[in-house]
């Protein structure tokens, strides 16, 4: 897929392949796939170091994934306004991805929440490169959640490791409920699905709820499933949100239990989505 598109290679690990980079000359044989093996190779290594400086400030690093327009940064809104009114708020910031514009970091930093702007240009997904570069822009002091909003595409963000410990998946209930069925990879990879835009369900009559949960356990995944809406004023926002709140905060205990024992959260990073990439796959 991408090494059809050309998105494996970016603007944040181009000097890898490039005229003198450390993968510009390979064996001979077969080239291409070589090329995109060592990318992804060095992808994981970024990662695994992003994760350390994660893990040296203790903050919990979630990566946010869905199709464009499934509600990612109206989630992360409604997330700091019901933080702010939290008697247990939680400190966070934003990394955002979009292939172009400011747009969506802009509505982060009106809040008065940290967020830095990843514009990938032709790269359908955020890799780790790109991901340890806004971390230079970012202070991690004092945080305990850093969200990474990936790139609005439903099968390659799942299959990149940015150093991150979570994946959360929305599946809005205007973009049907078969599509875990349809892109499995994604919703294989997801420690939680958020079904968003919930509180649309009551004029839909294509969105069946347990269909949309039996596709996600039919990939054997048993992670849970919660409805939300971000919008105000709606019962969907006042449950959901509470509900994913709460969730946020079952998962910064666990995860700091692991660090205490002198460990750390791996994400679901999907092995046939990698064999994809790697050219492994046509």
């Amino acid at each position: 897929m991408c090494d059809t598109c050309g998105c494996n290679v970016t603007d944040s690990n181009r000097n890898l392949v490039e005229a003198g980079g450390k993968h510009a000359k390979t064996e001979a044989g077969n080239e291409a796939i070589e090329v995109l093996q060592n990318l992804l190779h060095e992808n994981n290594h970024r990662a695994r170091h992003n994760r350390e400086h994660f893990d040296k400030h203790s903050v919990l690093a979630i990566n946010l994934m869905s199709s464009p327009g499934s509600g990612k940064t109206a989630l992360l809104e409604a997330t700091i306004d019901a933080l702010n009114n939290s008697s247990e708020p939680l400190s966070i910031a934003v990394i955002e991805g979009d292939l172009e514009t400011e747009n969506d970091a802009q509505r982060i930093r009106d809040k008065n929440i940290p967020a830095i702007q990843i514009t990938t240009g032709n790269a359908c997904h955020l890799d780790a490169y790109m991901v340890h570069d806004a971390l230079h822009e970012l202070s991690l002091e004092g945080l305990d959640i850093v969200f990474i909003e990936n790139v609005g595409n439903l099968v390659c963000p799942a299959s990149f490791d940015l150093g991150h410990h979570l994946n959360v998946t929305l599946l809005s209930v205007t973009e049907g409920d078969d599509k875990p069925a349809k892109y499995p990879v994604m919703f294989r990879a997801a420690d939680l699905t958020l079904l968003s835009k919930s509180d649309l369900l009551p004029v839909l009559d294509d969105f069946d709820v347990s269909k949309a949960e039996a596709h996600i356990r039919n990939l054997a995944n048993p992670a849970p499933v919660f409805q939300l809406s971000a919008r105000k004023n709606s019962v969907h926002n006042d449950q959901g949100i509470e509900q994913w709140i709460q969730w946020l905060k079952q998962q910064i205990t666990h995860y700091k239990k692991h660090l205490s024992n002198g460990e750390t959260l791996l994400p679901k990073v999907q092995r046939e989505g990698q064999a994809l990439h790697e050219g492994r796959i046509n």
